[in-house]
């Protein structure tokens, strides 16, 4: 053994022994230990496979993906714009001119809260003005505020009508007499007379009337009408008699002995009449035709639309007159509405004719006569009547 193999002394101590501590297979937890030469199945990977596309085929492809893309964003992007564009529920008034409309106010819609007319059906007649009689349908509603508080009592009538109905004219009685353009009105009735002028004949107006222009901030409790409820209007405008109209034939100066002397004036205007001096009335109703018309025959229960005068027979004084007022009158006939010469004198009679009527006081306003016209109770009454037409039923 070479030298440099031994101990060195006997005494030394041996070399030291590495301790490793090698875990045993049991004491390995699954996710630490992998078995050798086996990959984990998180990391197994599928080898890529060629593609069967050429390389301007696959950008083709990629291009078409995109567009797909885009178009499907402008397509969300444009129904959100919709959606949040959609136009909201809107009034719907259904139905023919002249008959009752079908008025739906959709739930949730509530009025804009300022006078607003809308003409719904363009008539092609004459245009309304001052002093015009028009002859109107209407149908009105209440139409609640979106912030309104409680109404005031319904009552029975408005429970039968939920969608808010009021009333109406269409089928009861025909259409309304209005005279255009008076002095006199005030409230709601002054809005839909500003509201109605200058409309045309023929035309359907729907008018919004909200409670400043209307019933005010009290309402009219007695309809169930509140102080915030705005009430919509359907009107139609069935026919109109201007103020200056006249007979279309010619009268030529009537003269008989014994009677009053009628003397035509020009433009339209009221004729003279002439009481003869000196000469007892009659004591029974006279009737003279001075212009004969050409239309239909006034009936019992029609109401004839006139230009008339008035006057008294023992001195010749005009008492009343529509030509001086400016504006057409109309009168019931046959039903005792007028004084019993009226009713007798002007039926028969046929639309577009001048009537002279002589009426003695039973024929007039009798033994009290009228004292507010200065009619006394036996005075005789001598008047000119022009039947312009008849009111629509």
């Amino acid at each position: 053994m070479p030298e440099d193999d031994k101990p060195s002394g006997g005494s030394s101590a041996p070399p030291p022994r590495l301790k490793v501590n090698l875990p045993s297979a049991q004491g390995i937890k699954r996710p630490d230990f992998t078995p050798h030469g086996i990959s984990s199945a998180s990391s197994r990977r599928t080898p890529n496979r060629p593609s069967p596309l050429t390389a301007a085929q696959a950008k083709r492809r990629r291009r078409m993906t995109i567009a797909a893309l885009v178009a499907a964003a402008l397509a969300v992007a444009g129904g959100t714009a919709w959606y949040l564009t959609r136009p909201g529920p809107t009034l719907q008034v259904s139905g023919a001119f002249g008959k009752e409309p079908k008025v739906e106010i959709p739930k949730g819609l509530h009025p804009g809260g300022k006078l607003k007319t809308t003409v719904l059906t363009q008539g092609t007649g004459p245009k309304l003005a001052a002093d015009d009689l028009a002859y109107i349908h209407m149908a009105y509603y209440r139409w609640p505020a979106k912030d309104a508080g409680p109404s005031a009592d319904p009552g029975e009538e408005d429970e039968e009508n939920k969608d808010g109905k009021l009333g109406s004219t269409y089928g009861e009685g025909g259409p309304r007499a209005v005279h255009i353009g008076r002095k006199d009105l005030q409230g709601i009735d002054k809005t839909l007379d500003k509201a109605l002028t200058g409309q045309t004949v023929g035309s359907r107006v729907m008018i919004e009337v909200p409670p400043a222009d209307g019933f005010g901030k009290d309402g009219q409790p007695e309809m169930g009408i509140s102080g915030t409820d705005t009430i919509l209007f359907v009107m139609d405008i069935i026919k109109s008699f201007p103020k200056n109209s006249t007979v279309p034939g010619e009268q030529k100066k009537f003269s008989a002995e014994g009677l009053p002397t009628v003397t035509p004036a020009k433009d339209g205007l009221a004729p003279k009449v002439t009481i003869p001096e000196g000469v007892t009335p009659p004591d029974k109703l006279v009737v003279k035709t001075l212009v004969e018309g050409d239309g239909p025959a006034l009936a019992k229960g029609d109401t004839a639309v006139t230009h008339y005068k008035g006057v008294l027979w023992r001195n010749g004084k005009e008492f009343d007159s529509s030509w001086k007022r400016d504006t057409v009158q109309p009168f019931e006939v046959g039903t005792g509405a007028t004084v019993p010469g009226f009713d007798k004198g002007l039926l028969g009679k046929k639309v577009g004719s001048r009537v002279m009527l002589i009426l003695p006081p039973k024929e007039g306003y009798g033994k009290e006569g009228q004292k507010q016209a200065g009619i006394k109770g036996d005075d005789t009454l001598v008047f000119i009547v022009d039947i312009l037409g008849t009111a629509p039923k």
